[in-house]
């Protein structure tokens, strides 16, 4: 062999294992992500599988990018998710983005706060259904940013988030 091709096979071998490496090492983090946990669907079509392969017949499809979703388990690179409804079955990773949103799940349009106290100045209704990006929550109310509108809604009124989740 030369020494041009064995260096080439050098090459393409050293390749191979920094992309094995950084795959495993993404599996990894991603296993040890804690479930439950919320997430949000990454696009506009997402397929709720009955099972962790392409094989298993599609239950229901989304066309709702960033819904809120509880990841309840992972196997490989699918998570078994449930959505507000209740309804569960396994998506792709590749559905699923780790950005936090809430959906407004009020009767009613649901008060957006300017501070993170129930009795400020109300800034904004959200009608039921708006999906909102979720910032931090305090133990009675969460910030959000729904479409450009930032405040304060209170945990009652959403779904994305635990009752007793508090975090910055």
């Amino acid at each position: 062999m030369g020494v041009r091709k064995t260096l080439r096979l050098r090459v393409a071998w050293f390749g191979i294992i920094l992309l094995a490496r950084s795959v495993l090492s993404a599996a990894v983090a991603d296993e040890a992500s804690p479930v439950p946990r919320f997430a949000s669907l990454s696009r506009d079509q997402v397929f709720m599988r009955e099972g962790p392969t392409y094989r298993h017949r599609i239950l229901w499809v989304y066309h709702r990018k960033g819904l809120p979703v509880e990841i309840l388990g992972q196997f490989d690179v699918w998570r078994r998710i449930r959505d507000r409804d209740g309804t569960t079955g396994w998506v792709h990773s590749s559905m699923i983005s780790e950005i936090r949103t809430v959906l407004v799940t009020a009767q009613s349009p649901a008060r957006i706060f300017r501070g993170n106290d129930p009795h400020s100045e109300i800034l904004a209704l959200a009608q039921p259904g708006v999906i909102a990006k979720l910032e931090t929550c305090t133990a009675v109310l969460c910030e959000i940013d729904a479409q450009g509108t930032e405040g304060w809604i209170e945990k009652k009124n959403i779904w994305g988030v635990k009752a007793d989740e508090v975090f910055r």
